[in-house]
């Protein structure tokens, strides 16, 4: 497939070198046009090494060729990534006063934008004018990622990550399965937090990724997604419905609410298995003898067990996750092979973390367990390879649409 890869001037440039190498690595074609003021960031240079192809800014060069036409007409799909508020502007007043802005007029494939700006900037008036003026003409324009920015700057604006907009991208080109067409499927996502304090909780470093694939994956194969997050640090995907809870116990009330009406539960959030007895009213002092608190700690609803023994509706299937780490008692998989025997889902998918594995990781290694802890498969590469392994495992144990 041809794609065309739109760099504009935003210190996120640096992300799009990595959305190339997975477009490139997926087997497409790509060419990369970025702004002359993106050049101030990442250089031609490296676009041209990393795609094979000239990156021409300009629409005054290679004038035989007439680029300033053909790019937009011959491509399958283009990307803008990072899409600062100049080039959106720009997009939706028409303009054509650089190679880029030229080969979106026309161009007449689907076209993703990623935005890419300070918060003040993503919410002023005219940006929001500008974007909602880009999707009427039927532009796929991306919501921006909230997190860290230029400087000491936090909040809405931030590029999603190079594997979204990938995702993102080829969903609107690569025809999607439709083997959960119909179907009410429940995600939940990411890791659940037990407040100490006003101030203070007990965690995990789950990310929410996995499961935010998952959901995304199975929106693409047809499926009416509810996904429960627990305070991801990736965003939502589109065209799910999002559930926003923080502790365990407003997860186990969403999950079991959602999954009344679900033909498949999956529980891929990293559930914390204690909480705090009491939560202090106010912050937690230090006393000024250096003696520290003792925090008294109860333990949780199973809430994987419980959704698989209960089973609200007749052929439901229950697929859980195992975050495991080996120690003397046993590896990885032998841990994941009692939990599965205990927990009696119908699939138990187990993933070694650790440092630089499985957690906050664009990767994952996963083995898939049957309720009696037998390996039925396993699946390595990115998360959104490891979500269409697990939703194909998870298809043929459905029973057949009536």
């Amino acid at each position: 497939m041809r794609i065309l890869l739109g760099v504009g001037a935003g210190i996120a440039a640096y992300k799009s070198a990595l959305l190339l190498r997975l477009l490139t690595e997926a087997g497409h074609d790509v060419r990369v046009v970025p702004t002359r003021a993106s050049l101030e960031f990442v250089g031609r240079a490296t676009w041209e090494a990393l795609s094979g192809q000239p990156a021409t800014s300009e629409v005054f060069e290679d004038v035989p060729s007439v680029e300033h036409v053909r790019l937009g007409k011959s491509a399958d799909l283009v990307v803008v990534a990072p899409a600062t508020a100049d080039l959106l502007a720009r997009a939706a007043g028409g303009r054509s006063d650089d190679l880029l802005t030229a080969a979106l007029l026309t161009a007449r494939c689907p076209v993703l934008m990623a935005p890419a700006m300070h918060t003040e900037m993503w919410e002023h008036p005219a940006t929001r004018a500008n974007v909602a003026t880009l999707r009427e003409r039927g532009v796929h324009v991306l919501e921006p990622a909230s997190g860290r920015l230029t400087g000491a700057d936090t909040g809405p604006g931030r590029l999603p990550e190079p594997e979204e907009i990938a995702r993102a991208a080829l969903a609107l080109v690569v025809p999607p399965g439709d083997d959960l067409r119909g179907r009410a499927v429940v995600v939940s996502a990411g890791g659940t937090r037990e407040p100490l304090d006003p101030v203070r909780f007990l965690g995990n470093r789950s990310s929410g990724r996995q499961g935010v694939a998952l959901a995304a994956a199975a929106a693409r194969r047809g499926a009416h997604v509810t996904l429960v997050a627990a305070n991801l640090t990736v965003a939502p995907p589109a065209g799910v419905r999002t559930v926003d809870v923080e502790t365990t116990a407003e997860l186990r009330s969403a999950v079991r609410d959602a999954a009344a009406a679900a033909d498949v539960v999956v529980m891929a959030a990293a559930v914390a298995d204690f909480r705090p007895v009491g939560v202090a009213a106010h912050k937690i002092k230090k006393d000024g003898t250096g003696t520290a608190p003792t925090i008294e700690l109860a333990t949780n609803p199973d809430v994987l067990a419980e959704l698989a023994a209960e089973r609200p509706r007749p052929g439901q299937v229950v697929v859980g996750f195992a975050a495991e780490t080996g120690d003397g008692d046993g590896d990885v998989l032998a841990h994941g092979r009692a939990k599965a025997r205990r927990k009696g889902a119908d699939l138990l998918v187990v993933n070694e973390v650790g440092p630089g594995r499985g957690f906050g990781t664009a990767t994952n290694a996963v083995t898939l367990l049957d309720a009696r802890g037998d390996e039925v498969g396993t699946a390595r590469g990115t998360k959104d390879e490891v979500a269409e392994a697990v939703w194909d495992a998870v298809v043929p144990l459905l029973p057949r649409a009536d």
